[in-house]
């Protein structure tokens, strides 16, 4: 896997019951979770604290009836994370539906983009 875009052109915030939501900063650290094998490594990646990092990861753990990640501690034989199949099904679930939905609005996309001043990236 490749490194998490920051600062997507498209992204969906999904508001799965009330104040449970997945979107891209969740999706990036599972993400980088299965790339790095460690929860403190990924959210480094992604310029999270190891405190923020670690309290995504209990969220995504209590936001589905299965676990998304697994963890083990450090010690001689070292720590690591790696997602768990529900994680990598919820994560491939919420980018497909990312990538409909930039497909399905590519169009009304390029009309917004083209309404937009000469020259102005912001």
């Amino acid at each position: 896997m490749s490194a998490p875009r920051l600062h997507p052109e498209f992204f969906i915030r999904l508001f799965l019951d009330g104040s449970v939501m997945l979107g891209p900063g969740k999706a990036a650290l599972l993400e980088g979770i299965a790339r790095t094998g460690s929860i403190s490594a990924a959210g480094r990646d992604l310029g999270m604290s190891y405190k923020r990092a670690w309290t995504l990861v209990e969220d995504l753990n209590t936001m589905f009836r299965e676990p998304l990640v697994e963890s083990a501690r450090g010690g001689p034989g070292g720590g690591g994370a790696t997602l768990t199949d529900a994680g990598r099904q919820v994560l491939t679930l919420y980018r497909e539906i990312e990538a409909a939905s930039a497909a399905v609005n590519a169009e009304r996309l390029a009309a917004l983009k083209s309404m937009r001043p000469a020259g102005n990236n912001g």
